[in-house]
């Protein structure tokens, strides 16, 4: 049967780009800012991929990214289509940054200022001066950290270890890079409290990763908050999304949502474009997949799981999430916006779920409460509550039960409730869970991953998958899957450099 088919016949060359989370709508703005035609076809309803939202009961929940960071690399994305991303979204700074729970009753805050950070640290016992020292000294260790990978693995794209060989040399990476220890090993070296220990290893948090596994350098994390400072985005997160919809439709991006891709379709080494769920042949002269790596081969490029395990070992799944959002009848004042509430054993935390791959007994637990800076995410006198401890990835060697989700959904519960969110249950009068059962069907990411490949010297040294196919010459991938990682401000990096190659294997100049 002859399917319908769509072709192009402007000059430019016609891009498709498959998915508009963040990472493809940061591709299509790009690309669309250097001339070339572009379509993004989105399965879903809404643009954003996990930068989504739902509404309940008069509480609006952001369901998927909670905190923004790095703003300089969002106005990167907006300054290339000639914009200033002031007139799209605006910002406002959160303070504290992070509020952490222990079982032992203390709370203690982050702050980006250094005077009101030394008055947290003199919470802990032992010498609050000596405290102040040590977080001074790992600030600078994470500083040149970040500086390092800032200066190549971000601002040049590099896509992997031998490109980072090239740009800095090997003596240059051995000597400025944290290669020889895990995350969790070199926080040990700085910090002597174990508190702190627990809080800046949980700094990993961002890339859904272990500190036991991923590599030192990764400890430059801290730096995205202590330097660039922790925002919200008026109005929620998902205004994000809006406003890189208005921005790409100002710009002719053709938006496609509620509109699946079935099948990348290919000719030798080249792909000729993409087929479309109602059977329609979009023709493109160059393909970028914001679907995960390994779901987009074994999905819409028909490879076997044999083949998938040789070609793509190394990029397993980041950690999904048990995301738990309640609307409550009374306000819980003790949180802050983001809150933190630490497992007795962060080691043991770990290990279940990275190394085990099971659901961990006692996790730490990340707790977002929007309501502290912006009150019309809740009705008057209640609170908007997120809950999300990491879980595994789904693992068909290891399955697990709907009931161990709920069950696992009640141990975090009453630890909240514990640890001083008193009454927490019994106030709730709407809830929405989501296991990474429905996070793969919803966002069709690898195992219900929620933030790409996972970061783990063993596997991969950190790298995630490149953003130019290795098997295909016009395929590209952007997103949490590919370099340089997950989290909001990474997938829009990856956006923009994927761009970047494109053009320059075009020959389109700077």
């Amino acid at each position: 049967m002859n399917s319908p088919s769509v072709s192009r016949s402007t000059k430019s060359p016609h891009v498709v780009v498959i998915g508009g989370g963040l990472g493809g709508l940061s591709a299509a703005i790009s690309l669309r800012a250097r001339g070339l035609s572009v379509d993004v076809y989105e399965k879903n309803e809404h643009f954003g991929g996990k930068l989504n939202q739902r509404e309940m009961a008069g509480y609006t929940f952001d369901l998927g990214p909670s905190i923004f960071t790095l703003p300089h690399l969002f106005e990167e994305l907006f300054e290339r289509a000639g914009r200033k991303m002031g007139d799209y979204v605006s910002l406002q700074r959160v303070v504290p940054q992070w509020r952490n729970f222990f079982e032992s009753g203390l709370v203690l805050d982050l702050h980006e200022d250094r005077v009101r950070m030394e008055g947290e640290l003199a919470k802990l016992p032992g010498d609050g001066l000596l405290h102040a020292k040590e977080l001074a000294a790992f600030l600078e260790y994470a500083r040149e950290q970040y500086a390092v990978v800032d200066d190549g693995y971000f601002r040049k794209g590099l896509d992997s270890l031998w490109e980072m060989v090239r740009h800095y040399g090997p003596l240059g990476m051995a000597r400025k890079l944290d290669w020889n220890h895990r995350m969790a090993e070199s926080v040990e070296r700085y910090f002597s409290d174990p508190s702190l220990r627990s809080i800046f290893g949980f700094f990993i948090k961002y890339v859904g990763s272990s500190a036991r596994d991923a590599p030192g350098f990764m400890n430059l994390m801290p730096v995205i908050q202590f330097d660039y400072g922790l925002w919200y985005v008026r109005g929620g997160m998902f205004e994000l999304s809006r406003a890189l919809v208005r921005l790409a439709s100002e710009l002719g991006v053709g938006l496609h949502a509620g509109t699946g891709v079935r099948e990348i379709v290919k000719e030798g080494r080249r792909v000729t474009g993409v087929r479309l769920e109602d059977d329609t042949m979009v023709v493109a002269d160059q393909v970028v997949s914001n679907m995960e790596v390994i779901p987009a081969h074994r999905d819409l490029m028909g490879m076997e799981e044999a083949e998938l395990r040789k070609k793509f070992r190394r990029f397993q799944p980041a950690c999904s999430g048990l995301v738990v959002h309640l609307g409550t009848d009374r306000e819980f004042p003790q949180l802050a916006h983001h809150s933190f509430f630490h497992s007795r054993d962060a080691s043991k935390h770990f290990d279940q779920v990275f190394r085990e791959g099971r659901l961990p007994d006692d996790p730490t637990v990340y707790v977002v409460a929007p309501t502290r800076t912006d009150r019309s995410k809740a009705p008057e006198g209640g609170d908007n509550i997120k809950i999300l401890p990491h879980i595994p990835a789904l693992d068909p060697d290891r399955p697990v039960l709907a009931e161990d989700y709920l069950k696992l959904r009640d141990r975090v519960l009453e630890k909240l409730e514990r640890m001083g969110l008193k009454g927490l249950r019994e106030s709730i009068v709407v809830e929405d869970v989501l296991t990474p059962v429905e996070l793969e069907a919803m966002y069709r990411s690898n195992g219900g991953s929620i933030y790409g490949v996972v970061c783990d010297w063993k596997l991969n040294r950190g790298f995630k998958a490149p953003k130019k196919s290795r098997y295909f010459e016009n395929l590209w991938f952007v997103g949490g899957s590919v370099n340089p990682g997950g989290g909001m401000p990474m997938v829009i990096l990856s956006g923009m450099k994927a761009c970047d190659r494109l053009c320059a294997q075009l020959r389109l100049g700077p």
